[in-house]
C-alpha cells in the first residue's frame, strides 16, 4: 500500500473521535445551563441564601388527652465569617445582642473555626420577646442574619425525667445520624430521645435573593426550589398527669421515687424521681447555666432515680420468697413459724424482728412482715435441692422470672437490671462449698446482695395484681393515634415461675397488712377502697433505713400497683404507706379525704 494511502484511511476515525467528543461536550453543556439547575443556585449563592425551615417536633399529650409538652417559636442568629464587615460596631451589636465582649469575640472565634464561609449559629433559640428588638436592627450588619426555628413549650413543671430534653448535636451523634447537621437539635434524654425519629419530623429549604447587606429582596424564582417542612408525629403517653403532679408534691423534700404501673397494660401512671427540676429550665439563654448547676447539685436531680437507681428491697422481697416457696412445696398457707425476736441459727448468729404474736401462718407473717417468717421459709428453699449450690441456683431462677436480674426491653432510655446473686457470687466472695443458707439468709428479708429499681418493684406489684404475669412497662401509649410504631412486645403476657394458684394467700395476706389489726400497712388503709400492701424497711449502712411500700388496688382486677420508695424514711409503714395509699386516692377518686394525713406526708422534709 502506498503512504499517502495509509494516511487517508485513517482519517476517518479520527474524525468520527473528534465528532463524538464535540456532540457530548454540547450535551453536558446543555444538560448544565438548561436542565440542571444547582449550578444556577451554586453561582448565585452569593446572592441567594438558603435558608432551614426547621419542622415543629411532635406534640406529647398524657393518656386523657391533656397537652404536656408543644412548641414555640425562636429564632437562632446566624453568621457567616467571610462577609464580616471589618470596620462592624461591636459594641452596638453587643448591646442589641445582650452580650459582653468577651462572649462576642469567643463566638465569633467559634464560627471561624467551624468555617470561614459557611454560616453557623451564632446564637441559639432567641426568644419571640427578645427578638422584636434584633429584628429591626440587625440587617445594619453584614453578615448576620437570622434563621427561625422551634423550641420547646411545656404545660406543665413535671416529668421532667419523663420528657428528656434536646440539645444540640454532638459530634459523635453526627456519625450516627448522618442526615443531621452540626446545628440541628436532637433528644438527649427521655422520651425526646427514644422517640425522636418520630417526634423530630423533617426540615424544608426555603431560598430568599438578598442584597450585599443580607437585606431580603425576593424569592428565588417565585418559590420554584423551596420545600416545606414537615411536622413530627405527636406522642399520646401513658402517664396521668394529675397523678404525675400530685406524686411529685408529696415526694417534695425527699430523695427517692414513686412509680405507678396499669396492671393489665403495664402501661406506667407515673414516673416520680425526687428531687426533680421544671423541664422548662432548659430553655433560653440561662439553659447551660442551669444545667451546670443542676448537674453539680449534689442531690442529683438529673439522675432518674425510678428507673437507674439500685436499692436493697427489703421486706417487700418477702412476697417472691413466700410464691417461691410455695412452688417449691417447702411451706403452704398453714405453715407456722416461731419468732423468738426474730431468727436464730445455733446461738450465732441472730436476725432480729419486731414484737408480734407468734407463731404466725403464711397470711400473718405477711401482714406482720415476720423475718424469722422468712429465714426460715429461705432456709427450706435451699434445702430443698441436693446442695446448696442448687438450692441456691434454683431459686435465683424463680426470682428472675419476675423481670429481675435482667434488662427488661422497655421504652424508657437509662435503665439499670439490678443484681440477683447466685451460687457463683458467694463461690467468688466465701469459696466452692464454704457457705450455705444460713451464709445468705438475709436474702429470705430482701438484704444482702439483692438490688432492684423503682420500676422493678412496682412491676413485682402488678405481678402479683395479676396472679403472675406482666406487661412490659412503658412510656408511651400511641404514636399519631397508632401503635404501629411501637414495639409490639409491649403486649405480650410474660409468665413468671409460680402457678397461679399460689398467689391467693399471698394476696390475702397483703390486703391483711392494710385492713388487719396489727398489719404494718394499716397506716395506708381508705374507707371504701380495698388496697392489698406490703411494707419494707431496708437497712441503710449510710444513714437512716429506707422507707417502703408496694401495693395495689382494688383487689380485683385492679387498675393501679405502685411502689414507694423513701430514702432515709425510716419504717415503711410510717412514710412510704401513707404516701403510696395517698396516690392510689388521687388516681382512683380525683380528689383526697384524708386532708391532715395528706399535709403531713407533703410537709415532712427527710433531711439527708
Amino acid at each position: 500500500m502506498r503512504k499517502h494511502d495509509f494516511y487517508e484511511h485513517r482519517k476517518y476515525p479520527v474524525l468520527i473521535i473528534i465528532s463524538a467528543a464535540i456532540v457530548l461536550i454540547i450535551v453536558k453543556l446543555f444538560s448544565i445551563q438548561i436542565l440542571d439547575k444547582s449550578y444556577k443556585l451554586s453561582a448565585e449563592n452569593n446572592v441567594v441564601r438558603k435558608i432551614v425551615k426547621y419542622p415543629e417536633r411532635g406534640w406529647v399529650y398524657d393518656r386523657n388527652n391533656t397537652l404536656l409538652v408543644s412548641n414555640q417559636r425562636a429564632h437562632d442568629i446566624m453568621v457567616t465569617p467571610y462577609l464580616l464587615d471589618s470596620n462592624i460596631d461591636t459594641l452596638f451589636l453587643c448591646n442589641i445582642l445582650q452580650l459582653s465582649q468577651q462572649e462576642f469575640n469567643n463566638k465569633i472565634k467559634q464560627a471561624k473555626k467551624y468555617s470561614h464561609y459557611k454560616p453557623s449559629i451564632f446564637l441559639k433559640a432567641v426568644s419571640k420577646e427578645n427578638f422584636a428588638d434584633i429584628q429591626d436592627k440587625l440587617h445594619l450588619f453584614k453578615g448576620f442574619y437570622t434563621q427561625p426555628r422551634y423550641v420547646r413549650e411545656y404545660n406543665t413543671k413535671s416529668g421532667a425525667n419523663i420528657f428528656g430534653y434536646i440539645g444540640q448535636i454532638s459530634k459523635s451523634l453526627l456519625e450516627k445520624y448522618p442526615k443531621y447537621t452540626q446545628e440541628d437539635l436532637i433528644g438527649i434524654t427521655g422520651v425526646e430521645k427514644t422517640y425522636e425519629k418520630q417526634l423530630a419530623g423533617e426540615k424544608g429549604i426555603e431560598r430568599k435573593v438578598v442584597d450585599v447587606f443580607g437585606k431580603y429582596q425576593s424569592k428565588l424564582e417565585d418559590g420554584k426550589y423551596d420545600t416545606l417542612p414537615k411536622k413530627g408525629q405527636d406522642v399520646v403517653l401513658t402517664i396521668d398527669i394529675t397523678l404525675q403532679e400530685y406524686a411529685e408534691k408529696i415526694m417534695q423534700n425527699k430523695r427517692g421515687s414513686i412509680v405507678a404501673i396499669e396492671p393489665s397494660t403495664g402501661e406506667i401512671l407515673c414516673l416520680v424521681s425526687s428531687p426533680n427540676y421544671d423541664p422548662s429550665l432548659f430553655l433560653g439563654n440561662q439553659r447551660s447555666k442551669n444545667f451546670t448547676n443542676l448537674y453539680l447539685d449534689p442531690a442529683k436531680p438529673l439522675w432518674d432515680r425510678s428507673t437507674s437507681a439500685l436499692y436493697p428491697p427489703g421486706s417487700i422481697f418477702k412476697l417472691i420468697n413466700a410464691l417461691i416457696g410455695l412452688q417449691e412445696q417447702v411451706i403452704n398457707p398453714a405453715t407456722l413459724f416461731i419468732c423468738n425476736n426474730g431468727w436464730n441459727y445455733k446461738s450465732i448468729l441472730h436476725i432480729g424482728c419486731h414484737k408480734h404474736d407468734s407463731p404466725l401462718n403464711l397470711r400473718q407473717s405477711i401482714a406482720q412482715s415476720c423475718n424469722a417468717y422468712y429465714c426460715s421459709t429461705f432456709q427450706r428453699i435451699i434445702a430443698s435441692k441436693e446442695n446448696s449450690t442448687a438450692g441456691l441456683d434454683n431459686w435465683q431462677q424463680h426470682v428472675k422470672s419476675f423481670g429481675l436480674n435482667k434488662l427488661i426491653h422497655t421504652d424508657l432510655h437509662d435503665k439499670k437490671m439490678g443484681f440477683i446473686p447466685n451460687s457463683e457470687y458467694y463461690n467468688k466472695k466465701y469459696g466452692i462449698r464454704r457457705w450455705g443458707a444460713s451464709t445468705c439468709i438475709s436474702l429470705g428479708i430482701g438484704q444482702d446482695a439483692i438490688l432492684m429499681t423503682p420500676i422493678q418493684m412496682a412491676n413485682l406489684a402488678s405481678i402479683v395484681a395479676n396472679k403472675g404475669y406482666y406487661r412490659t412497662p412503658h412510656i408511651v401509649k400511641t404514636i399519631n393515634q397508632s401503635i404501629d410504631d411501637l414495639n409490639q412486645d409491649f403486649f405480650t403476657k410474660k409468665y413468671c415461675s409460680i402457678d397461679s394458684i399460689y398467689f391467693e394467700s399471698v394476696i390475702y395476706g397483703m390486703e391483711t397488712a392494710v385492713e388487719g389489726k396489727h398489719g404494718t400497712a394499716k397506716k395506708a388503709k381508705l374507707t371504701g377502697m380495698k388496697i392489698c400492701g406490703k411494707t419494707g424497711t431496708a437497712q441503710n449502712p449510710h444513714g437512716d433505713d429506707h422507707s417502703i411500700f408496694i401495693a395495689f388496688s382494688p383487689r380485683e382486677n385492679p387498675k393501679i400497683a405502685i411502689a414507694v420508695y423513701v430514702e432515709n424514711g425510716g419504717w415503711g409503714s410510717d412514710v412510704a404507706a401513707p404516701m403510696g395509699s395517698l396516690c392510689i386516692e388521687k388516681y382512683r377518686t380525683r380528689k383526697i379525704s384524708r386532708i391532715r394525713l395528706e399535709n403531713e406526708m407533703i410537709n415532712k422534709n427527710i433531711q439527708y
